[in-house]
C-alpha cells in the first residue's frame, strides 16, 4: 500500500463500526468550520457524560483553573473555539485511547500539562492552544491502531521485541509514522493549520516553518513526560531532545529545573483528569 492508499484508508475512520456514536456526533460539529461558539456548548450539553469529562479536563493542572469552571458554556468563554474544539474531541477519543494502547491517555494528558507548563515559561500568548495540540500529539496512533487493529498489534509487539522506539516499528511497517498520519487526520476533520503542523513534526520540530516555537514545546513536553514515565506512548524508550529545540527554546538550567518541579506538582493530581471514577 502506497502512501496516497494508506491516507485514503485512513480519511475514512469515521465510518468504522467501532467508532463510538458520540465521536461520530462531535466530529460532526467540529469538521464544521463555520460552527460557534453557542452550537458546541449545546452540543456538548446534551450529553451528561461528556459534559462531565469536559468540565474534569478543563478544571484540571491542563488549564490552571483549579475547580473554577462550572459550565460548559463558561469553558467556552475562557478559552476560545479552537481550544474547546481539540479538547472536545481529545476526551471523547479517550477510552479508544486506551483500547489502543493502555496508557496513551495518561501520557497525552501529561504532556498537555507539561507544555503548557513550558509554553507558559516560553511568555506564549495561547498556552492553552498549544496544550491542546499536545494532547493531540499522537493522535495518529489511535487512527493507525482504529483503522489497522491487528497490524498495529503487531506494531506494538515488534516494538516492544526490538527494542525500540514505536515510530521506528511503525515507518519500518508503513513506510511513515503516526506524526504523518495524525497530521492527516487532523487536516481532514478541519483543525487549524497550526494544530495540523505541530501534530505532524512533534517529533521533528527544526521542520515546522510557521510555528517552530509551539512544535518545540510540544517535543519536549513529550519527551519530558516520557522521562516522567507518565502514561505509556507505545515504548519506553527517551529519545533526545533535537539539538534545533534547544536552540528555539533557548531555556536555562533554572528554567527546565522550575519546568520539572511545576510538572511534578501538577502531576501529583493525576487523579483530577485521568477518568478512573468513570
Amino acid at each position: 500500500m502506497d502512501a496516497g492508499e494508506l491516507r485514503a484508508q485512513l480519511e475514512s475512520i469515521d465510518t468504522l463500526p467501532t467508532i463510538p456514536t458520540v465521536l461520530k456526533s462531535i466530529l460532526k460539529v467540529i469538521e464544521n468550520p463555520k460552527v460557534s461558539l453557542n452550537e458546541i456548548g449545546a452540543f456538548v450539553a446534551t450529553d451528561p457524560v461528556l459534559t462531565s469529562r469536559v468540565l474534569k479536563v478543563v478544571n484540571s493542572p491542563i488549564y490552571g483553573f483549579s475547580g473554577r469552571i462550572s459550565s460548559v458554556s463558561q469553558a467556552l468563554l475562557l478559552l476560545g473555539l479552537n481550544v474547546v474544539r481539540g479538547m472536545l474531541f481529545g476526551v471523547s477519543v479517550f477510552e479508544i485511547m486506551e483500547k489502543s494502547m493502555v496508557g496513551l491517555w495518561g501520557h497525552s494528558m501529561g504532556c498537555a500539562v507539561t507544555a503548557r507548563i513550558i509554553a507558559k515559561k516560553k511568555g506564549l500568548e495561547e498556552p492553552e492552544e498549544v496544550s491542546v495540540a499536545a494532547l493531540l500529539h499522537d493522535i495518529g496512533k489511535v487512527a493507525l491502531s482504529l483503522k489497522f487493529p491487528e497490524e498495529y498489534e503487531k506494531i506494538l509487539a515488534d516494538t516492544a521485541a526490538r527494542n525500540v522506539f514505536i515510530f521506528e516499528a511503525e515507518d519500518a511497517h508503513y513506510g511513515l509514522t503516526h506524526a504523518t498520519a495524525g497530521a492527516w487526520i487532523a487536516q481532514k476533520w478541519n483543525f487549524p493549520k497550526g494544530l495540523v503542523e505541530i501534530i505532524g513534526y512533534h517529533h521533528k520540530p527544526h521542520l515546522s516553518k510557521n510555528l517552530p516555537v509551539e512544535t518545540a514545546v510540544v517535543h519536549l513536553a513529550d519527551i519530558l513526560i516520557r522521562a516522567r514515565g507518565f502514561g505509556f506512548p507505545g515504548d519506553t524508550h527517551v529519545p533526545a531532545v533535537h539539538p534545533e529545540a534547544w536552540k528555539i527554546l533557548d531555556l536555562s538550567e533554572e528554567d527546565i529545573k522550575e519546568i520539572l518541579k511545576e510538572m511534578d506538582e501538577s502531576l501529583m493530581h493525576s487523579d483530577d483528569f485521568l477518568f478512573q471514577d468513570e
